[in-house]
């Protein structure tokens, strides 16, 4: 038979997941903030899945999907008769034990019972990602003539049968088929293709659809609607709540509670009853609560996620239907009613304006305006592809919620469907939640490979349990008995719910902190975090901002800076600043973004809207209103068209709204009695220089830029351009494109953005306990250095190198940056230091820090990928960057072996959250459900606490695991020792062990809380690292030592009589007794001496619990040791000597035991080894990672980066921009012009460079310093003095 092979490729925005490998068949791998038990073995399989043989990925085909991103391998199989019979067979021999162990393993079940061959083939499919997961799903088929009421529980509405099917083309044309091959995987449907031989996932019309073809349609009539959803299903977004016997079906068979279901049952057959009952109670305990907590957190889950409302939907013409939102499909119309309404589904926006709360997705609480997409008919060409993240600002997602509508005349607000179901944004970020990113933690790891070693203990006992009875002749049964006893002992089935109490106790003081923590499993990891990526703005910085000032531009000169702006002139500039804006009047209360708002309350001017019912007051589309609050005399209203009015009114008549990609907004606007239209212009004062006329530009333009966002100011460009031609009817049409070019540059607006007070007192922790911190914004780059110098990211002595990496090249150049103190203190003269000497940058004692933007990093992943990993490594500033640059950075980090955690406000930093070890969100919104820790106080406090809890409840783990792996294999000593004479512990001897003594200090063992202070020490987080395991082994040697030599010690008394073996199970004993006696207090030790305090916990006598658990349990020891009363006698069966002095002498050995014990622990392993030799021998200490590696060989290397001046570079800029002039050339002849008069001279030479020549003044040359004989180029010049930067103005009048 010949084997086919498919790579499944799936790209899109989102960030790779965890599915585990039944997700959609076999439910019971859900999202790890939903059941942690179950994660205990999900673990296992994310990171224990076998690798195939090559053969597998020998041949590859497409499966393009745009919601997700994960490569996938994909193969066909179809059944084997002969196969699934042999199969069956050998399920019947093994009593259904091989069929449990397919449960675990399905593709295993699928390879015995079905036989390779190709997709087209295929009735069963088998995926694996790149997790090494496996996904089995069977293929369906689906047609025309089949009644899909409640088919795969895709639809719970009658929708009948249909002569054909549709599906959709690219285009957004649809064809007509009789059936079609489908599998569902993760909640979204994939298709056969039989054109490209692959199942490809249903496309929506977000995919290849140009956007004149929603201005094209007419709506969908009934019957169509119904034929689509036949293939698209219901539009909902379900999360499926199972039946308790379902939940508690799928816990039983899991690894842990099989094994504790062969171990009660193997102690009831050995009539061990009370401890087998025992642990029966506390299982049922456990399965009903985690039953009725899974349930719960279910039921809340689709509480939160699933809605249910009716639409109207538009059939073409006047026809309008009121239908239920499920029936909704892509392609339908829907009427967006004015009064608002939560969004079912992905629409895009084809006429009125919506203002809409996006802070479910997004987590910013500002409303955002959405305008109708742009038809490209007006310009009479077919127009740009329809895309769902380029042309957000016209698209309605779903889950957000549009407040209020706006539209024109009696024109209804319309929007067509565009996606459904789980495709949506909300469905993907539930996806995200159901199915999320496996986190792979060497200590999850580790102990699977630890159980296993305690299986291979086991087996050797089983094999000396066999010989030991063989030769005293006991029976077959007992013997099988005995030696599968010695299994329970060797692995305790309560190790995994003993590994979990650290993290119990660590989320409920976290929730004390306001911190709460959604996936327990991410507490761990937050223990050996050692970079943390924070955003700025909301994070570091305080999410307000105020007014600074204005800084005017008339006729390519700049004004003085004016500090009151509601005294300016209402010319151009106030104007901008009171109408381009996206501010609107909710609930009588002035709403928009706190930028926008800020500006506009600066003006000292009103807003007004339409004064109507609230009900309507949107049903018209009359222009948002703004005026001066005071009437003023004497000002300037020639520039807006005013005639001779001194009361302006002005109208804004259309807007185009901010875009990230695009760093600007603009809007159109009418002043009352005005003949024309104006457009004012706002953004990034880069893209704004780039988009106005040279002539209107400053020569120095580039130098004034940096005197304030060197300061950490924000900083605005604005700009006008009249619009005499422009008709009413064409302003409500025409592109932002055609009217965004040859702009009249007006000046700046400088705004302050203030670090939090919490800002750097947290990042000055961090760095001094070897945390690295990376900033990543959206943010100008010079703003982002400010703020990080002053927060103590990059050091006052720190050296800044700007990459900027280009398609064809990479250049490094040497900042200015501050060398004395940081822009904290702006009123004291700074020095700034001009690289001069690059070796100045790559001398040993100096350190130096990369910085970039958005289009550097993207440029860099593409085309010089070899580069990345030095880079990132001294990265520490990213500008510019958009939220899927921000993941894509953390990824990069992680890969040099980095355990990272990012830091945001939510807004635009989802996916890095997700994507990070640890995410933690400062935000409430609903879109932090994803991030593993919210926190409620909004700074960055949270974070060294979160690590402080980490590293207390990774500590708690190893301890814990320690003690459990001790306590299991100093039972199995006494076991051993016991069997040897054909005696063993009685019932409550057991019971006592494990119900008294383990079970209460276990759960006192982990309240231990968090040390205060953070340490430059991480936590180990291998189990199978040198010092754990040479601990375990040092005690272990010491517990056996010491119950041998008690062992044979009594034995050496006159009054011993030797044990004589009986079928009654009469265990009572001289060498029971001695055993028993001396292995309890070896439990308590075990306890005290894996309790560490400091240095990432407090010390253990804070833990009052454990503390008195610990007093009480020893004087209990105590009691049953030197004079028990009889009922324990009888009770325990134990055989106490009549020697009060032999039973003193117990006690003294336990005294020993516990000296010896913290001796090997604090002297031998943890000083003498893990301090002494492992520093002095190399082959004691673990691996290098990657980072390391890279740290030493950029440290040695004095030859990289090759480090470029400022001058240099500069010049080669201009060199560049004179050979192919274009509309940046003003900005970056703006910038090479600063520096040096050889840079003048090139314009003087270079005819390309004559329109530009008027630029540049005398004044902005005389701002040269002369570099000193024999050094570097060094000035001072005072650009972070406010009161310098009026003075630099004033001279450049």
């Amino acid at each position: 038979m010949k084997k086919h092979n498919y790579k499944v490729s799936r790209a899109g925005a989102m960030q790779p997941r965890d599915y585990s490998a039944e997700a959609d068949a076999a439910p019971h791998h859900y999202s790890e903030n939903m059941a942690a038990a179950v994660q205990r073995h999900a673990d296992d399989k994310s990171h224990g899945g076998n690798v195939e043989d090559e053969k597998f990925a020998s041949a590859t085909v497409t499966l393009n999907c745009d919601v997700i991103s994960e490569d996938m391998e994909i193969a066909g199989f179809e059944r084997a008769t002969l196969k699934t019979a042999l199969t069956w067979v050998a399920i019947v021999c093994t009593a259904g034990l091989l069929r449990l162990v397919f449960h675990w393993l399905p593709q295993y079940y699928l390879k015995c019972t079905h036989r390779r061959c190709s997709l087209a083939a295929a009735d069963t499919v088998l995926l694996r990602d790149q997790y090494f997961q496996w996904f089995v799903h069977l293929v369906k088929t689906l047609r025309a003539t089949d009644d899909q009421s409640n088919k795969d529980g895709l639809s719970m509405s009658p929708i009948g049968a249909s002569p054909y099917l549709l599906i959709p083309d690219s285009g957004g044309r649809f064809r007509e088929v009789t059936h079609i091959r489908y599998f569902v995987s993760k909640k979204l449907k994939y298709i056969w293709d039989e054109d490209t031989k692959s199942f490809n996932c249903l496309r929506s019309l977000d995919t290849d659809t140009p956007c004149s073809y929603f201005y094209g349609c007419q709506g969908l009539q009934e019957e169509e609607q119904t034929i689509r959803r036949q293939v698209y299903g219901v539009n909902a977004i379900r999360v499926r709540v199972w039946p308790i016997l379902e939940i508690l079906f799928r816990e039983v068979l899991t690894p842990f509670y099989i094994f504790q279901v062969f171990s009660c049952t193997l102690w009831f057959i050995d009539e061990y009853v009370y401890y087998a009952a025992a642990i029966v109670i506390m299982s049922v305990a456990s399965l009903s609560f985690y039953c009725y907590s899974f349930r719960t957190m279910q039921m809340e889950l689709r509480n939160k996620i699933v809605t249910h409302d009716i639409v109207s939907v538009w059939r073409g013409g006047e026809l309008v239907e009121t239908i239920e939102a499920e029936l909704l499909v892509p392609g339908d119309i829907v009427i967006v009613p004015h009064h608002g309404c939560l969004m079912q589904c992905d629409a895009v926006l084809l006429s009125g304006n919506c203002i809409v709360d996006e802070s479910m997705l997004t987590g910013e609480s500002v409303p955002v305006t959405k305008t109708p997409l742009p038809n490209p008919k007006v310009d009479k060409k077919q127009g740009p592809l329809y895309c769902i993240k380029e042309h957000a600002r016209h698209t309605l997602f779903c889950g957000t919620k549009v407040i209020q509508t706006r539209y024109y005349g009696n024109e209804k607000v319309k929007a067509m469907v565009v996606r459904t179901g789980f495709s949506t944004s909300k469905g993907e970020l539930v996806r995200s939640i159901l199915f999320p990113k496996p986190m792979s933690f060497k200590f999850n790891r580790h102990t699977y490979y630890f159980i296993l070693c305690l299986s291979g203990c086991a087996f050797i006992g089983l094999i000396y349990t066999f010989i030991v009875m063989s030769r005293d002749n006991t029976p077959v049964g007992d013997m099988v008995v005995r030696a599968l006893d010695l299994i329970t002992i060797a692995v305790p089935p309560a190790l995994p719910m003993a590994l979990t109490i650290g993290i119990v106790y660590a989320r409920q003081r976290l929730k004390e902190k306001d911190i709460y923590c959604l996936n327990q499993n991410s507490v761990n990891i937050c223990g050996v975090i050692n970079a943390v990526c924070f955003d700025k703005t909301g994070t570091l910085t305080e999410d307000g901002l105020d007014m600074w000032g204005v800084v005017p531009v008339i006729d390519s000169r700049w004004k003085p800076i004016i500090h009151n702006t509601t005294e300016m002139d209402q010319g151009h500039i106030q104007v901008c600043m009171a109408t381009c804006h996206s501010l609107t009047i909710i609930d009588e209360e002035l709403c928009g973004d706190p930028l926008d708002l800020k500006m506009f309350q600066s003006t000292g001017w009103d807003l007004e809207e339409p004064a109507i019912a609230d009900s309507v007051k949107f049903d018209q589309m009359m222009p948002t209103v703004v005026r001066p609050k005071k009437p003023r005399f004497g000002t300037s209203t020639e520039d807006v068209g005013q005639g001779e009015s001194t009361q302006p009114e002005i109208g804004i008549v259309r807007q185009f709204t901010f875009s990230s990609s695009l760093q600007r907004m603009s809007v159109i606007t009418r002043a009352l009695g005005a003949s024309n239209f104006d457009l004012y212009v706002k953004g990034s004062p880069e893209m704004i220089v780039s988009l106005s006329k040279p002539e209107t530009v400053p020569a120095n333009f580039a130098e004034v830029l940096q005197t304030y966002t060197m300061q950490g100011y924000r900083v605005i460009a604005i700009a006008h351009k009249p619009l005499p031609d422009l008709k009413w009817v064409k302003a409500m049409r025409i592109t932002r494109e055609q009217v965004e070019q040859d702009l009249d540059f007006f000046g700046l607006l400088v705004m302050e953005n203030r670090l939090k007070p919490e800002t750097t007192p947290v990042i000055k922790i961090l760095n001094d306990v070897n945390i690295r911190t990376i900033m990543v914004t959206g943010d100008n780059m010079l703003t982002a250095l400010s703020v990080a110098r002053e927060c103590q990211m990059v050091g006052m002595y720190d050296q800044v190198i700007l990459i900027n990496a280009t398609p064809t090249g990479v250049a490094y150049v040497n900042s200015e940056h501050v060398d004395v103190e940081p822009a904290a203190h702006p009123k004291e003269e700074v020095n700034f230091l001009v690289a001069g000497d690059s070796s100045d940058v790559r001398r040993k004692d100096k350190r130096y820090h990369f910085a970039m933007t958005g289009s550097s990093f993207a440029n860099l992943r593409n085309c010089h990928r070899h580069l990345l990993p030095k880079i990132v490594q001294r990265g520490t500033i990213f500008a510019r960057m958009n939220p899927e640059q921000k993941a894509f950075l953390v990824e990069h980090i992680q890969e040099l072996g980095y355990n990272v955690a990012m830091c945001g406000d939510g807004a635009n930093d989802c996916g890095a959250l997700k994507t990070a070890h640890a995410g933690i969100s400062l935000s409430e919104a609903e879109a932090s459900v994803a991030s593993p820790f919210t926190s409620l106080q909004q700074n960055i406090k949270c974070v060294p606490t979160v690590i402080r809890e980490g590293r207390a409840a990774l500590v708690t783990s190893f301890g814990m695991f320690k003690y459990m792996a001790c306590y299991s294999l100093c039972q199995f000593t006494s076991v051993m020792i016991l069997y040897n004479i054909g005696c063993n512990l009685t019932d409550f001897e057991f019971l006592w062990i494990d119900l008294c003594l383990l079970t209460v200090l276990g759960i006192f063992f982990g309240r231990t809380a968090a040390h205060s202070v953070l340490v430059k020490a991480t936590p180990p987080d291998s189990l199978l690292g040198a010092t754990p395991l040479l601990s375990v082994l040092g005690q272990m040697v010491i517990m056996v030592l010491v119950q041998i030599v008690v062992y044979f010690y009594i034995q050496t008394k006159s009054w011993f009589t030797p044990f004589v073996r009986n079928h009654e199970k009469e265990y009572a004993s001289y060498e029971n007794h001695a055993v028993f006696i001396i292995s309890q207090f070896q439990y308590i030790i075990l306890a005290f001496v894996f309790s560490k305090g400091a240095p990432y916990r407090k010390t253990i006598l804070s833990n009052y619990y454990f503390v008195a658990a610990m007093g009480i349990l020893t004087a209990a020891c105590i009691y049953i040791t030197l004079y028990p009363m009889q009922w324990i006698i009888n009770l325990l069966e134990l055989h106490p000597p009549d020697s009060l002095t032999f039973n003193l002498q117990f006690i003294a050995i336990a005294l020993v035991n516990l000296a010896a014990c913290l001796i090997c622990e604090m002297f031998l392993v943890e000083f003498l080894f893990f301090r002494i030799l492992k520093n002095k021998y190399k082959v004691l200490r673990r691996t290098k990672h990657v980072y390391e590696t890279i740290e030493k060989e950029l440290r040695n290397d004095r030859s990289w980066p090759p480090v470029e001046t400022s001058h240099e570079h500069k010049r080669k800029a201009t060199e560049e921009a004179l050979r192919s002039p274009s509309s940046d050339t003003a900005v970056i002849l703006g910038e090479a012009t600063k520096p040096t008069h050889a840079t003048a001279d090139l314009l003087h030479r270079n005819d390309n460079a004559k329109p530009f020549l008027r630029n540049l003044s005398t004044n902005s040359q005389s701002l040269l310093i002369s570099p000193p004989s024999g050094g570097a180029s060094v000035g001072t010049s005072p650009v972070n003095d406010s009161a310098y930067a009026e003075t630099q103005y004033q001279s450049s009048l």
